[in-house]
């Protein structure tokens, strides 16, 4: 079911589904599997191709070869710019921790104070995906089998989709559109 907010159409799975990332389960398999790197706004690639060497530090050198030789994106099938990708699968921006759980080198780097730009909104966003069209914007619900364990947490611990990802919706959409996801959600119980 899809319910119409502002210039938003936007799929009752957000409220229905439940999703709690569990890095320790799933290893941040997100950022390493797929067919294609995360999908970038033209706005981020600027960001990305500006900040590159506040992020550099942060990255593998597999991740580095791959930027050097084919610049911090690419454009898909559908021809939308995405991030540049390490031999066809992983984010040219990942790094592994200790545990061998896979990080973001933009996020560490904005953690660190030396950007101001946190990730993409896409991977923020994860697992809404947003889609544009003429007269409106989609929200939908992204089910992949790699996120099970979110699922399972987000069922354990009672947190729908949307609430999850309070921070990166009020970054892409405002705190009002926000507010109005509180509102749909309490009509559809």
């Amino acid at each position: 079911m899809l319910v119409e907010i502002r210039d938003k159409v936007v799929s009752t799975q957000i409220f229905e589904k439940k999703f709690v990332c569990d890095l320790a389960a799933c290893k941040g398999a997100c950022c390493i599997e797929g067919d294609a790197g995360a999908p970038l706004t033209v706005e981020e690639v600027s960001i990305l191709e500006d900040d590159l060497e506040a992020i550099k530090p942060y990255m593998r050198e597999e991740g580095l070869k791959a930027i050097e030789e084919q610049g911090v994106f690419y454009m898909d099938q559908d021809n939308e710019p995405v991030t540049t990708l390490v031999n066809g699968a992983e984010c040219a921006f990942v790094f592994f921790d200790e545990q061998g759980i896979t990080k973001c080198s933009i996020e560490q780097a904005n953690r660190e104070g030396k950007t101001d730009f946190k990730k993409p909104i896409s991977c923020h966003l994860y697992p809404i995906r947003v889609k544009e069209f003429d007269d409106f914007t989609a929200l939908n619900f992204d089910k992949w089998d790699i996120c099970s364990p979110a699922c399972a947490c987000g069922d354990e611990l009672n947190v729908p989709v949307y609430k999850f990802l309070k921070e990166p919706i009020i970054r892409a959409f405002g705190m009002p559109f926000f507010d109005e996801l509180e509102i749909v959600n309490k009509e559809l119980k």
